[in-house]
């Protein structure tokens, strides 16, 4: 049976806010005994039914964060709620069941080669479900008809370009109707025309399916043409979170210094964020 893990009062109220699905305090992960903090203390909301999106430079705890948040990585200390339930302190076999919740939409869309676009997309169905054959191959058609990829089931990844590469992992992330979308770095790799493809493949998906989708990037004309709220992770923390113009309008001049680098500009004043 599954069990709830045990609250304090102060925690039971922070878990409890309608506005965030997932709510992180103090959040802290080392590798190897003695290096540094990958997290250094992450406190961080996201809020459901939005994209939410962190950014951040190489090697800044990204991915670490993710993993975390869809309970591949244990922290060493801290709290992860995901509608109200403190990851960390789950059995695994809840932790199973936990992550149906999530969809995961990979840089590379992390295709079989071997196989079609429709075996790509069953595999989660195959692997996760009862379903008969016949069931699968409906929800597979109409997942892929829903992304503009009809037609497509029985060509290979290698007969498709990057940005239906992309939908195609969408299409497999969504199959399984998940709570959440985390996605890491969609538009590497993508030409211009390609990624504002895919930036509008992932505000559609958020208002279509409602989900509550997570981005990991550091492309800044991405970001800004997607965002609702932005997190900006340096450090192992989170130096800043806000929504767009906040962002743009930020004091904090590491955050500045990150947004005007990368050529789209931030405004010339404004007031901290927290």
């Amino acid at each position: 049976m599954s069990r709830t893990p045990a609250v304090t009062a102060d925690e039971g109220l922070l878990a409890r806010d309608e506005r965030w699905q997932i709510r992180i305090r103090g959040l802290r992960k080392r590798f190897g005994g003695q290096g540094p903090q990958v997290l250094a203390g992450v406190d961080l909301d996201l809020e459901r039914g939005v994209v939410n999106v962190v950014i951040g430079g190489s090697g800044q705890g990204k991915s670490v964060l993710i993993k975390h948040i869809i309970g591949l990585l244990m922290p060493d200390a801290g709290h992860l709620y995901v509608d109200g339930i403190d990851v960390p302190r789950l059995s695994m076999g809840e932790l199973w069941r936990f992550r149906r919740k999530f969809g995961m939409v990979f840089q590379t869309a992390a295709l079989f080669d071997s196989l079609t676009v429709e075996e790509n997309v069953a595999f989660p169905l195959v692997e996760h479900t009862s379903k008969s054959k016949g069931e699968i191959h409906d929800m597979v058609l109409a997942k892929l008809a829903a992304l503009g990829m009809e037609k497509t089931e029985k060509k290979f990844p290698g007969e498709l370009s990057g940005g239906m590469r992309k939908r195609v992992g969408l299409a497999r992330a969504l199959v399984l109707e998940p709570e959440i979308l985390l996605y890491d770095e969609p538009t590497t790799g993508l030409d211009p025309l390609a990624t504002e493809n895919v930036d509008r493949m992932v505000m559609e998906v958020a208002e279509r399916f409602r989900v509550t989708s997570i981005v990991i990037s550091h492309d800044m004309a991405s970001v800004f043409r997607i965002a609702q709220r932005i997190s900006m992770l340096h450090q192992g923390v989170i130096v800043q979170s806000g929504t767009v113009d906040e962002i743009r309008k930020t004091a904090n001049d590491y955050v500045r210094r990150f947004v005007t680098t990368s050529g789209v500009g931030a405004a010339k004043s404004g007031t901290p964020v927290t």
